[in-house]
């Protein structure tokens, strides 16, 4: 199959589709290495960025493998498309859910596991965080504050899993910065956590990561209609839940 030039609009969106279907339909087989970001790039017309966040999506879905220093490697034919619409579609209660279950438990594994130098990164983002006004610098520092304590862990699936979901929860932090009606846990939750995970607690930990998302669901609950079946069944839509165009 050949590479065609990606028009205007989705442009990751569209790299991405181009490179599963080369994964999907054989012309890149598992265990191939994949042309590189520039080749990529000149073929479909766009900038080594998209390129990047295509590969990036696909590592992140076990797709492909970054090997430094070598190329990218095809690893499994799967296609991951539903999965990323999924993710893509789901509204701000669906993030939050997820969003608990990740971090109380890379809040344990992060006391049992972390190194001093996991904490002076911690410091410093939780420190960001804080100093953090605007809306999308804020969502920005929050996710990486949580994808720190998920690095702590040393757990590589978690991380991974947590990489994949991260843009996810830096746009619906974003949204809560933005909406009066969701509280948003403040730096004193925050610093809960890391205290706890300085302390080596993992069971205070769990209790703190679960105390600052759990607020926010609760009120979520009771804003976000529970629909029957998969919200990915419909169209996009906003943080909110309401599909767009409505």
């Amino acid at each position: 199959m050949v590479l065609h030039p990606v028009p205007g609009g989705s442009t990751v969106d569209a790299v991405l589709d181009q490179l599963q279907a080369q994964v999907s339909e054989g012309s890149w087989p598992v265990g191939g290495r994949i042309p590189g970001e520039v080749d990529l790039a000149a073929q479909l017309g766009v900038s080594r960025p998209a390129v990047r966040e295509a590969i990036r999506a696909l590592t992140h879905v076990g797709v492909l493998e970054v090997r430094r220093g070598y190329g990218t490697y095809v690893r499994s034919s799967a296609n991951p498309r539903p999965l990323l619409r999924r993710v893509a579609r789901a509204n701000l209660r669906d993030v939050f859910e997820m969003q608990l279950a990740y971090d109380v438990q890379a809040a344990r594994l992060a006391a049992r596991r972390r190194t001093d130098a996991d904490l002076v990164r911690l410091e410093e983002l939780l420190r960001a965080r804080d100093e953090a006004t605007e809306a999308d610098a804020f969502g920005a520092a929050d996710a990486l504050f949580h994808l720190g304590v998920a690095e702590a862990t040393r757990n590589p699936v978690l991380i991974e899993a947590m990489r994949f979901f991260i843009d996810r929860l830096q746009e619906s932090m974003r949204a809560l910065r933005l909406d009066q009606e969701v509280p948003e846990a403040g730096p004193a939750r925050h610093r809960a956590v890391l205290d706890a995970i300085i302390a080596r607690d993992p069971v205070a930990a769990g209790e703190a990561a679960a105390a600052v998302v759990e607020p926010a669901l609760a009120v979520l609950e009771t804003l976000v209609p529970r629909e029957e079946g998969s919200a990915a069944a419909s169209g996009p839509r906003r943080p909110d839940g309401t599909e767009e165009g409505r």
